[in-house]
């Protein structure tokens, strides 16, 4: 067994531990509230040791949204592996309750619903988005189309749609996030073929 850790494996623990570490700060202080000294303090490094990783807190920010839309996609997808056959437009409506149930946390919210757009800008967060999710989205959509289950339409408009839809359900108090989900189970279900 290797008692020393290479170097390629001290950086990417180092770059672990700052991301954690920026999630934490930004999803219970916001990106405006959370200074770098902070993240590297929580982080256990270095300021020098940050801005070797990142070039500034904005980049930091950019691995943090990342990483999230990660997480969000996996659980999408567990979520959709444990369903048996569930034909297009159950998958559908299965991503979006999946991704509210990824949404529930707070501080996620906080980071993906409220920060990014106002940091990253919408070019960046598109194509963020476009990596980790609404590619899914528009594979899941096309199939159901192609498979005539659901009625013929732009499917880039219609992906980006349901995206501001389960975005605005997210943000929805608990007490609502029912009444949103039966919403979303019928304007999806319209769309039938």
């Amino acid at each position: 067994m290797r008692a020393t850790r290479t170097q390629a494996e001290r950086r990417e623990q180092t770059r672990r531990a700052l991301v954690a570490a920026a999630r934490q700060l930004f999803a219970d202080k916001g990106f405006a509230g959370t200074s770098t000294p902070e993240i590297a303090e929580a982080a256990g490094v270095t300021r020098g040791a940050l801005y070797h990783h990142f070039a500034d807190k904005a980049a930091l920010f950019i691995a943090v949204v990342e990483e999230e839309h990660l997480l969000i996609a996996m659980a999408i997808n567990s979520a959709a592996a444990g369903e048996d056959e569930p034909g297009p437009i159950k998958a559908v409506l299965g991503s979006c309750n999946a991704f509210l149930d990824a949404m529930a946390d707070p501080g996620r919210r906080r980071i993906m619903l409220m920060d990014a757009p106002a940091v990253l800008g919408s070019q960046t967060l598109s194509r963020i988005e476009s990596q980790y999710g609404l590619s899914a989205t528009v594979r899941g959509l096309g199939e159901a189309m192609e498979l005539g289950v659901m009625r013929r339409l732009p499917i880039a408009p219609l992906a980006q749609l349901l995206r501001a839809m389960v975005d605005r359900a997210a943000q929805a108090p608990e007490e609502e996030q029912a009444d949103y989900r039966k919403a979303i189970k019928a304007l999806v279900r319209g769309l039938k073929a």
